[in-house]
């Protein structure tokens, strides 16, 4: 299994190489100036961090992440940078209020790769995966509801409606029923209890994907909100970037990437005309300008080299001078 990162971390099975997914496309996106700021608001492994700061000796580097196994993880890091890393344990949702705490604004450059690392998958003591038997936790930060407290504690239907948003699992129902059945004999308390409860009512052949899936990544996003965070984010580097700053979002499934497609049309005035018969509405300036109109996907040979590269989509704006809208995100 490959992912955010650049490092190697012990996996089942032996060490997994984790990768960061569209690095070369990320530095190029991101038009790297020399004496600039930047923000990698998930830092991971630190794969994006350290290709940044390799690429000219006076730029500076603030990157974040609200798992304290990475901030451990990037000390080597931030000592080899001498200075030019400032490794911060937080959410990227609050990215703009870091960025001026810790003397970064106004920033040159935002990435942001979007969902849960490799390095998280791959321990089962993180309960973010079925590979292995834990505890079913997905806490990115250990704090807060657990998966399991959703699981045990949710009335029926709205924990089907959990599963069908965020999973987009179309037998979420049945999904939500079994587990209420099966939690009635006994709490469920690990990956695989709940992997073989979604097992037994969601079919699949031997090509897809596993019958949890869709379900384990809906109670990942409930349990740290992710898509709150990253609508947070997203209005987070509008307001923390400099004229000219860019604006790089990798995600990996749909629901993510709707969110910023939506956030980047928006912003740079691209949104669908209105009907002439409606009023007319004054429009806001637009905060972006569009760099690319399509998002960009990973060549042939990265997909070779790490399949997990497949659903990855590249998103880039660039800032414009025109003052922030007013943050309206979830919280």
């Amino acid at each position: 299994m490959t992912g955010r990162g650049a490092r190697l971390s012990d996996a089942a099975g032996g060490p997994a190489r984790h990768v960061p997914v569209l690095l070369n496309e990320v530095v190029d996106a991101l038009a790297l100036r020399p004496g600039g700021r930047y923000c990698d608001g998930t830092f991971g492994a630190g794969g994006y961090t350290r290709a940044i700061l390799d690429a000219a000796p006076d730029i500076r580097v603030m990157a974040i992440d609200r798992d304290p196994t990475a901030i451990a993880g990037g000390a080597a890091l931030v000592s080899e940078a001498g200075g030019r890393l400032t490794l911060v344990e937080g959410r990227f949702g609050d990215l703009a209020d870091l960025a001026a705490d810790f003397g970064f604004a106004p920033l040159d450059g935002v990435v942001l790769d979007i969902g849960v690392s490799s390095m998280q998958l791959d321990d089962p003591g993180r309960g973010f995966s079925f590979r292995g038997d834990g505890p079913l936790d997905m806490r990115m930060e250990g704090a807060g509801r657990s998966a399991a407290d959703l699981v045990n504690g949710m009335d029926e239907a709205p924990l089907a409606d959990l599963i069908y948003a965020y999973g987009e699992e179309r037998r979420s129902r049945s999904v939500a029923r079994a587990i209420v059945e099966a939690r009635r004999d006994a709490p469920i308390t690990t990956t695989k209890r709940l992997a073989d409860i979604v097992a037994s009512v969601v079919r699949s052949h031997p090509d897809d994907i596993h019958p949890a899936t869709r379900t384990f990544q809906a109670l990942r996003i409930a349990v740290n909100d992710e898509l709150g965070e990253l609508e947070r984010a997203l209005a987070g580097a509008e307001r923390a970037l400099a004229p000219g700053g860019r604006l790089v979002v990798v995600t990996f499934h749909s629901l993510e990437d709707r969110i910023v497609k939506r956030f980047m049309t928006d912003r740079t005035g691209r949104a669908a005309s209105p009907s002439r018969h409606a009023p007319a509405v004054a429009s806001a300036e637009p905060t972006f300008s569009v760099v690319a109109r399509k998002a960009v996907t990973a060549g042939e040979e990265e997909l070779r080299a790490n399949p997990r590269s497949r659903s990855a989509k590249l998103r880039v704006v660039e800032r414009s001078a025109a003052a922030a809208r007013p943050e309206r995100t979830r919280r």
